[in-house]
């Protein structure tokens, strides 16, 4: 009786386990809080689901709050405050005090 090879089988890639946050709807709307109606019928307004509601909420309000710049690397340097200096256009302004 001949005997058959064997069959590798990959299990999927499981995915990578994300952290995970409790929403607790308020019982009315607030400064600081929605109720679950007020989720539903922007959802149903913008034809998403409510947890999708959530994150663009986030996302805004993320955009509005958070500064979207990189934080810079300190005082600037001799080197880079000497390049500022050569930019500037020469006889039109009196520099006073420098903000460097």
């Amino acid at each position: 009786m001949a005997t058959r090879p064997a069959i590798r089988t990959t299990t999927a890639k499981r995915k990578k386990a994300t952290s995970a946050v409790l929403l607790r709807y308020r019982d009315s709307d607030t400064a600081f809080g929605v109720s679950r109606n007020t989720a539903a019928r922007l959802a149903k307004a913008l034809g998403l689901s409510e947890t999708q509601v959530i994150h663009v909420a986030l996302a805004q309000f993320a955009r509005q709050t958070l500064p979207s710049y990189k934080p810079d690397d300190g005082p600037l340097t001799d080197a880079q405050k000497k390049a500022i200096e050569r930019l500037q256009p020469s006889g039109r302004i009196t520099v006073e005090a420098s903000l460097f």
